[in-house]
């Protein structure tokens, strides 16, 4: 694991609200114990996103997702202030910045994508799924922009 990705992850863990009051209070071991958890557990989450076939993040106005097939990590921040999204997609994880989308109707009637890799036998009605690729060939119509994009480059 790269120092810096263990840097960015420890900070993270130690700027949260409950880690510097129990600081504060002069729990100090407790804090250090809970920031370790949360530093493993954020490990773990970029390990799914790197391997995951339809692992992905996704940034809109309702915030940023990491989808990881059955989980999904969230806040309401952009991307820019999520720092496991960040990392997530310095490290190659497919991103999806649906912020430019202005159809919000056919945003909403799009499929999710399958979680476990596999699109449904039948890619119709109500709570169908797709793949991730074909997600992204979906939402880029409606003008999302892509970064990290696991479709086979296109020769013209």
């Amino acid at each position: 694991m790269q120092t810096g990705v263990l840097r960015v992850l420890r900070a993270t863990a130690a700027s949260w609200w409950r880690h510097k009051e129990l600081r504060r209070t002069g729990q100090t071991g407790q804090a250090l114990q809970l920031e370790r958890q949360t530093v493993l557990r954020d490990l773990g989450y970029l390990g799914q996103a790197a391997t995951l076939p339809n692992a992905h993040v996704i940034c809109g106005e309702g915030g940023t997702f990491i989808h990881l097939g059955w989980t999904t990590v969230s806040t309401f921040a952009p991307i820019e202030r999520f720092p496991l999204a960040t990392l997530a997609v310095a490290r190659g994880t497919p991103f999806i910045d649906i912020r430019p989308v202005t159809d919000v109707i056919a945003f909403a009637n799009l499929p999710r994508v399958a979680q476990d890799g596999s699109p449904d036998p039948e890619p119709c009605g109500p709570g169908r799924s797709v793949s991730l690729i074909t997600y992204i060939d979906m939402v880029e119509v409606l003008g999302a922009r892509i970064a990290n994009d696991p479709r086979p480059r296109r020769s013209t």
